[in-house]
Order: C-alpha cells, then structure tokens, then sequence
C-alpha cells in the first residue's frame, strides 16, 4: 500500500495539520478495522485516510484515528485529493465523489487547493442552563461570563457532531488549559467528537480564530479540523454572524505553531443549506507499507 504524509490547510511543510493518506492497490479492498487502527496508530497522526479507487473521479475513503474509525475527517480528505491530485489521479478542475460513512460528498480540484462539501447541516442541542455552562467552562480550563460572551455553546454537526464553544478575546482562547480526562468523559456524555472554541475577536478578513480538542479519540488538540469548521460556519449562520450566502476565513492551530488557513462557504439561499470547506496542502513525503 501506497502511504503518503499532507500537512493540510497550508501552503507550506510543517504547517497546518498532518494526515496520513494511504492509498490501496487498484483492485484490492479494505484490510481488517483492527489493521487500518493499527496502521493509523504506528503513523501517529490524528488521522489516517485509506482510499479505496472505485472508478474515474469515485473514491470511497475510510477514517481512523490511533483508536478507532470516525464517519469523516476535513483535514485528511483535503490531504487524500490533493494527495490523489500530487499522484496524477486527478486533476485540476476535476469534481470528484467521495463517498464516506458521513454519505456521498462532492469534491472540486483547484489549482493547488480542495473544496469538500460537508453532510447536511444539523443544530443537534443548545447548551444553556447555568449547571452545564459552568461544568463545560470549567472543564476547558475557563469560565463563563455571560456578561462577556453573549452567543451560548451549541452541539453541531456536519459529518461529525461537536460542542462550539464561544469565547470573548483571543487572550482566553488561548489561555484555556482544558482537563482532558474530564473531556473525554463530558463528550461521551454529550455524544461529540469533542470541543470546538472560538473567538469572534479577529482582524479584519478573518473571521474567527479557535481550537479544538478531541481526547476522547486520542487528539488533545488539532491544528486543522475540516468538519468542526464546516459546523462552526452553520453556527455563524444559525447566530447570524454571517449571510445565507456567504465566506469565511478561520484561523487554528496557533497555539500548536501549525497556523492553518480554513475557508468555507455557505449557501443557505435555498431548501437546503450547502457548505463547503477547504484549503491547500503540501505533500511531505510518500512511500510504501509492507502489509
């Protein structure tokens, strides 16, 4: 098999967020869930893609992380087609179909860069009682003011749910020292991949800064995460922050020294609410596995 390592949403090695991308030899099938954790786990990023060729432009791409499979990931499916666009596979202008246990997302090649359309939107929960606002402040190494951050924390998904988590300044964004134990266990209570933090406190062209955290799956933090950005940009919409038709630029993984450039779109002008997120990628090295 055929593996290579992309720093996602970058122009430049080292930056952004790591994947390993593997890629499976034309014909052959999935090896065993215990193999491809196994796999993830020795490569030791967050998570690894396997890419199985289905035919011109049709993939079916599998997720996991050093512990378990996850129904979709944002960096590694940026890294897996502009890893695909680096191989030859595909190329620039191409729109390709992803299909994924999140369902069957639309994919556009540009020119050094991946747009991915996310699964369907969904506002799954509104945390606002004064009890659970207080236990999910504390156990992100913070506290909630409410005279400060007016927005309430949301559960959201667009392939896989998290908590987005407000934030007044990017001083207490970057100051937050969460409990990592104690996080794993409130997002399996709450059914999430984990925590996604956000300021609002940004400069100009960029619209919000964050991070995320998802110990639950052995990621105590991410300099990159596809779909909780995808989520956070409904947030934005649900909050109206943003327009039904609109863009932004998120920036994350500062606190890692891997800054990650985010974009997404959003296009709610219809029955049903598109969005899309995407970036660059740089392919840092390739080779072979022996399994």
């Amino acid at each position: 098999m055929k593996f290579l390592i992309v720093d996602a949403f970058t122009e430049t090695t080292f930056g952004g967020n790591p994947a390993g991308v593997v890629l499976l030899p034309e014909g052959a099938d999935f090896p065993s869930d215990e193999t491809m954790v196994k796999t993830a786990a020795e490569l030791r990023y967050s998570e690894t893609a396997f890419i199985k060729v289905l035919g011109d432009n049709e993939f079916n791409i599998r997720y996991f992380t050093p512990a378990a499979e996850v129904d979709l990931c944002g960096h590694a499916t940026i890294g897996s087609f502009c890893a695909l666009q680096h191989l030859g596979l595909i190329k620039t202008g191409d729109t390709c179909v992803n299909h994924t246990c999140a369902g069957d997302l639309e994919i556009n090649v540009g020119d050094g860069f991946v747009m991915m359309e996310m699964a369907t939107p969904q506002d799954l929960a509104t945390i606002d009682t004064p009890e659970a606002l207080e236990e999910l402040y504390n156990v992100m190494g913070t506290k909630y003011d409410s005279s400060k951050v007016t927005l309430l924390p949301k559960l959201i998904s667009t392939g896989l749910p998290d908590i987005m988590m407000p934030l007044a300044t990017q001083a207490d964004l970057n100051a937050m020292e969460p409990d990592m134990k104690a996080l794993s266990a409130l997002s399996e209570r709450y059914g999430v991949t984990g925590v996604h933090a956000f300021t609002l406190d940004s400069e100009e062209g960029v619209t919000a800064h964050c991070r995320n955290f998802a110990p639950l799956y052995d990621i105590d933090e991410e300099a990159a995460t596809g779909t909780s950005n995808g989520a956070l940009t409904y947030y934005f919409l649900l909050n109206k922050i943003i327009k039904p038709v609109d863009k932004c630029k998120i920036i994350q993984g500062e606190s890692m020294d891997r800054p990650s450039i985010i974009l997404s779109e959003i296009d709610a002008s219809g029955a049903d609410c598109k969005i899309k997120v995407g970036g660059k990628a740089v392919v840092l090295a390739e080779g072979e596995i022996n399994i």
